[in-house]
């Protein structure tokens, strides 16, 4: 079965998070089969069930994220993590840090050299 055939899910259009976990769960169970792993092999590396390995590659959004860390981590995908939430890749982030038009400004003080 192909990685597209993983990804299809019921999912609705407009569920961005749910697609998100979906296409997440689909692409580590892509790299476990890729790596001849067993769903069962996968959850006694991570030290799970491996009813949270299902959950995981179903894109569940009550798996806890640090099962989806350590599933990453135990197929040797830990690395691409780091580009998550990269300040440096935040575009939209570094545009409004720039903006002057929500820089405060504070209007200027005389000042008083009477002591």
């Amino acid at each position: 079965m192909s990685i597209i055939a993983y990804m299809k899910r019921n999912i609705p259009p407009d569920d961005a998070p749910a697609q998100a976990l979906a296409r997440l769960g689909s692409r580590i169970r892509f790299a476990r089969t890729r790596r001849k792993l067993r769903q069962e092999d996968l959850a006694r590396q991570i030290g799970r069930a491996r009813a949270t390995v299902v959950a995981i590659e179903q894109g569940s959004p009550t798996t806890e994220i640090g099962a989806y860390v350590e599933a990453l981590w135990a197929l040797g995908l830990l690395q691409e993590l780091d580009l998550i939430a990269d300040p440096g890749l935040d575009r939209d982030g570094q545009a409004l840090s720039f903006s002057v038009a929500d820089k405060r400004v504070r209007p200027r003080r005389v000042l008083d050299n009477k002591f």
